[in-house]
């Protein structure tokens, strides 16, 4: 089991920046992806970012919505990932989620994931 906490949503107006953080704890070790989806009422989760925790390989993939724009990394302590948005748009207002896994599947397929967050509202205002 692994449990996931988000925070650092909040409201901010266009061109603006938020980083979200996840911390991880429980069954960390075997779950090592880490994924930022995001989700309207009424629409599948969309996939944001995701990373894989080995730093040796550095490896992240990233919607192209948000290329250029968010960055997502780990922590010093392996259990924190981060999400840096900048540039922010009025599109990207929505509930950001958290996701951990072993990705037995896609990156932006929320299948791929065993693990979510309660997620943290991120609101982007024109």
């Amino acid at each position: 089991q692994v449990q996931l906490v988000e925070s650092g949503g909040g409201s901010v107006q266009a061109g603006g920046s938020l980083r979200l953080s996840c911390e991880a704890s429980g069954d960390t070790y075997r779950n090592n992806w880490r994924g930022w989806f995001r989700q309207v009422p009424g629409k599948e989760r969309e996939a944001v970012a995701s990373i894989y925790l080995d730093t040796r390989n550095g490896i992240t993939y990233y919607a192209n919505s948000v290329k250029g724009r968010f960055t997502i990394s780990q922590g010093n302590a392996k259990n924190t990932v981060y999400l840096q948005m900048n540039s922010l748009k009025p599109e990207d207002t929505n509930m950001y989620y958290c996701a951990a896994g072993v990705l037995d599947g896609s990156w932006y397929s929320a299948r791929s994931y065993g693990y979510w967050g309660q997620g943290t509202q991120v609101t982007v205002s024109s």
